[in-house]
């Protein structure tokens, strides 16, 4: 199952990836750690930039973490480690990180001020960072229109709204204390599948979806013929895509 949800993240955000690895501009010798590593795609792609220095990803999920050791074993990748742990109190070396990077991992924190005042800790004087968030849930209806599909009505709940915590440049401002700060712009598709079929099976196997069916008050089929007749809607030639909007924010640590 974790392999499942590792490859379509990753899928998912294929048109998004490239931007992020842009905006980091890995150099030779950077120490580079990557917050909320998943299966440790960006992390992967910052060892091989990073080749004369160590790079470091950070998740919650222990199953997400071996998969990333595991293709980074076989990518005979030497320079990175990950670790399993919260960023808002984990124990990281003092200034040890030149840059910091994540691919929509920094939305979460239960005290977003205090994680991130952690990771600041952990970046020397003058290192960067460049985090791809989501824009507000508004410009992101992608999201809605699943749990719309299958659940008509329904409010949304706290959770889903965490993602697009950091949508509102002001509350990034706010709450990182660096300079250089700015925002750049991603419009890109997030990718569900190769077709109809792949991408009701994709969504069918995460958890949003399954707790959704589970707690739903009428028979699964018809919440998923809603969600088939979603899909149909945005399927192109490329395949199902719906569009979205996120924000690379870029900054450097005083």
């Amino acid at each position: 199952m974790a392999c499942q949800c590792a490859d379509f993240y990753d899928a998912e955000l294929a048109r998004h990836h490239p931007h992020l690895l842009a905006a980091a501009r890995v150099g030779t010798f950077d120490r580079v750690l990557d917050i909320g590593c998943g299966a440790g795609q960006t992390t992967r792609e910052a060892a091989r930039a990073a080749a004369k220095a160590n790079v470091l990803g950070i998740d919650i999920s222990a199953d997400m973490l071996e998969i990333a050791r595991q293709r980074s074993a076989k990518a005979r990748l030497a320079n990175v480690a990950f670790e399993l742990g919260d960023a808002q109190h984990h124990d990281f070396p003092a200034a040890g990180f030149d840059l910091c990077i994540s691919r929509f991992g920094v939305m979460f924190f239960a005290d977003p001020a205090a994680a991130f005042a952690n990771i600041a800790r952990a970046m020397r004087p003058g290192a960067r960072l460049a985090w791809m968030v989501w824009q507000s849930q508004d410009r992101n209806p992608w999201s809605g229109a699943i749990r719309q599909a299958l659940a008509p009505g329904a409010a949304v709940v706290t959770d889903a709204g965490k993602a697009f915590s950091l949508g509102d440049p002001a509350i990034a401002t706010e709450l990182l204390s660096t300079a250089g700060f700015g925002f750049a712009e991603v419009r890109e598709p997030v990718f569900y599948g190769s077709d109809v079929n792949a991408a009701l099976d994709a969504l069918v196997g995460l958890y949003m979806v399954k707790d959704a069916l589970a707690g739903a008050d009428e028979p699964p089929e018809k919440p998923l013929q809603r969600l088939r007749n979603l899909l149909e809607k945005h399927m192109t030639a490329e395949g199902v895509m719906f569009d979205s909007r996120a924000w690379i924010i870029s900054a450097e640590q005083q």
